[in-house]
């Protein structure tokens, strides 16, 4: 177990942008009054935790990148992998990723996943399907939606999940590697962020229906690898984070219709450091609620809610992969003010999700499923 002072932090986030001026500067961190978490292992039984969700009776459902689903009950995983779940081919980033209730899941057992598919030809594209849970195992699987082409590339299939308060889903693809191909393209799959019925069909209002060819699922699109996605419990809105390149990982409002302007803008650079574009705002185009540089990673993001922390209820939550932490970020309207470094040195953050206990779960690469518990 780690003891992690908020108060006291020595490491701060640098050159964080918000919207409205789109100036870096430091964020303070408050001196006082603030809570003292540390984080606890709950099990090592995880290699990589990928999505997590939390079952009525207290049991979890937890996504493992190489296709295995797990049922943890009673401080333990049951029976290994659960089956009647998707067909996963694991390739590079792809696997199994992410898993989502359905809000009225009480009564109709449905679970959402995403997961890199190979069904239609060599290679793999993101996936969205849902199975009826029974207990102890799947029925039912159906796939929902399937991107396409599949390509070989191994890199950016995104995905997370989130449904809003009038019960549709959303769920993202990254731009799969191909950038100057799809995020922009709307008759592409990629780098995009999907709406549809929890049946699976396309809403009659989805901003492109009427456009010829393209892709009636799409919701927003300019996204580059989008890994975090949660529905902000106080408004209904949809947020998501996504990697940017060396630099520029964003935090993003997610609207109707918008263009969140990858690869067109950006804050950041090629890996070694050529420019992409010399463009970071152009109109018609959104800019990030905030954005990284340099990149911190992110991947899962929850809203605090109901919790067991004094005063982080409403406060956004988001991994890092790179520097192994998370962070408490702090807003006020739809702008992010204050950031502190949480549960630092915890390891490779993979998901991060609100248990209905009351207490936050952290998905961590190779070590396990840890819980943060207020002091």
């Amino acid at each position: 177990m780690r003891l992690v002072k908020l108060g006291f932090l020595s490491t701060i986030l640098f050159l964080v942008a918000c919207s409205e001026s789109n100036t870096q500067s430091p964020l303070p961190i408050p001196e006082d009054g603030t809570e003292a978490v540390r984080f606890e292992l709950v099990s090592a039984d995880f290699n990589n935790p990928w999505g997590m969700v939390f079952l009525p009776n207290g049991d979890m459902l937890v996504t493992e990148k190489s296709g295995e689903i797990k049922l943890f009950s009673n401080d333990s995983v049951l029976n290994g992998d659960v089956p009647g779940g998707p067909q996963v081919r694991v390739m590079g980033q792809g696997g199994l990723l992410d898993i989502e209730l359905h809000p009225d899941f009480e009564n109709n057992a449905w679970v959402y996943f995403t997961y890199a598919s190979d069904e239609g030809g060599s290679g793999a594209m993101t996936a969205f399907s849902r199975a009826q849970w029974n207990g102890m195992t799947f029925e039912n699987h159906e796939v929902l939606y399937k991107g396409s082409p599949n390509t070989s590339r191994g890199q950016h299939f995104g995905s997370r999940i989130a449904f809003d308060n009038e019960g549709y889903v959303y769920f993202s693809i990254g731009d799969r590697g191909n950038r100057d191909a799809n995020p922009q393209d709307l008759t592409r799959d990629g780098g995009k962020i999907y709406r549809l019925h929890d049946d699976g069909r396309v809403p009659a209002d989805n901003p492109f229906v009427n456009i010829d060819g393209a892709k009636t699922a799409v919701y927003s699109y300019g996204h580059r690898n989008p890994q975090g996605m949660a529905k902000r419990p106080s408004t209904g809105q949809i947020w998501s984070h996504e990697h940017g390149p060396q630099g520029g990982d964003e935090v993003n409002l997610i609207g109707y219709g918008k263009n969140y302007g990858w690869p067109i803008i950006t804050y950041g650079v090629n890996y070694g450091g050529s420019p992409i574009t010399s463009e970071t705002s152009r109109a018609g185009m959104e800019q990030p609620v905030i954005h990284w540089t340099p990149s911190i990673a992110p991947c899962g993001m929850a809203f605090v809610e109901n919790s067991n922390y004094t005063g982080w209820d409403g406060d956004l939550i988001v991994g890092s992969l790179k520097f192994n932490y998370l962070v408490r970020c702090v807003l006020d309207g739809d702008r992010i003010v204050e950031q502190q470094i949480i549960a630092n040195n915890i390891g490779r953050v993979r998901n991060v999700e609100m248990g209905n206990d009351g207490y936050l779960y952290v998905g961590v690469e190779g070590k396990g499923l840890y819980r943060l518990v207020s002091e």
